[in-house]
């Protein structure tokens, strides 16, 4: 059966897509918060496209802005990739549906296997997935509805998939994420630990039967927090890192994320970002094997 944290083979390539001025004029999760400050919101974008390239050595493929889709940026929501298989989905928003044609085209490119949502009554967006290395778990919210979980689970038949509740607002990476190969992290918040309790619960006895190494759990003060990317990088001898939101942003979670010994930490702001809905794990999809050129 292998080990949590198997599947989370190592990194090769990140896509990207920039921000455009129309993200300016989003209300997204952050309403209520001041106006968007565009420049403050590319500049976090460059510099998280920096950190893929240069701080994890992976090679940065960067989509163009398009005004026409002022959400693009968030392009995490429009693909679920395992090894070289690529699900598009079909975001809930009809308005946000646009948005996968690139993305498509891109992944085609680096020659992934493209897997379509051809159900019309099925919802999905990519950040209601979390890959744990060895299963899928599904957040069945506001954006993502039981066929689109039936499509994960057809598509990547090789894992295990279980659907979990995400109440709120929210979606499932914004209130949990992968902090490692064997631990995920949480929010404090009522809703992310009550989706960690359905999700890990049941599954810990299960694995505690199939091998020695069940998940572990780490609670974080900030939800956004959570919201985090374990990678390992394609360069040999390079220990795995955690991409992360840093002190800047959620200052109260930092020391709760230094307990994380086994990966590497590299923060990375996205404050203005997440004025218009940005999560961290949003902002990019990241390949996990060498797709052929």
């Amino acid at each position: 059966m292998g080990t949590p944290g198997e599947g989370l083979g190592r990194c090769s390539h990140a896509l990207i897509r920039g921000v455009p001025e129309s993200l300016a004029s989003v209300e997204g999760a952050g309403a209520g918060l001041p106006s968007l400050d565009l420049a403050k919101a590319q500049r976090e974008h460059g510099v998280l496209g920096g950190k893929l390239r240069q701080r994890l050595g992976l090679q940065l493929l960067e989509l163009p802005p398009e005004e026409s889709l002022p959400l693009g940026p968030l392009l995490g929501d429009t693909a679920v990739i395992q090894g070289d298989t690529a699900l598009i989905t079909r975001p809930w928003s009809p308005a946000r549906r646009p948005e996968v044609d690139g993305v498509r085209k891109a992944l085609q490119d680096l020659g992934l296997r493209i897997v379509e949502m051809g159900d019309e009554n099925a919802t999905l967006d990519g950040t209601d997935v979390l890959f744990t290395g060895r299963e899928f778990f599904v957040g069945l919210s506001k954006w993502t509805n039981h066929r689109g979980a039936e499509i994960v689970a057809d598509t990547f038949r090789d894992f295990a998939v279980s659907t979990v509740p995400v109440s709120g607002p929210s979606h499932l990476r914004g209130l949990c994420g992968m902090g490692g190969p064997r631990t995920v992290v949480a929010g404090s918040s009522e809703a992310a630990q009550k989706l960690l309790a359905h999700a890990l619960s049941p599954l810990s006895q299960a694995m505690a039967v199939l091998t020695d190494h069940p998940y572990a759990s780490l609670t974080l003060p900030d939800d956004a927090a959570a919201d985090c990317l374990f990678l390992r990088p394609g360069l040999p001898g390079v220990p795995p890192f955690l991409l992360h939101r840093g002190g800047g942003d959620l200052p109260n979670s930092q020391e709760a994320l230094q307990k994380l010994s086994d990966v590497t930490l590299v923060p990375v702001s996205c404050s203005e970002l997440e004025k218009a809905g940005a999560g961290l794990s949003s902002l990019c999809l990241v390949l996990s094997t060498r797709p052929h050129s």
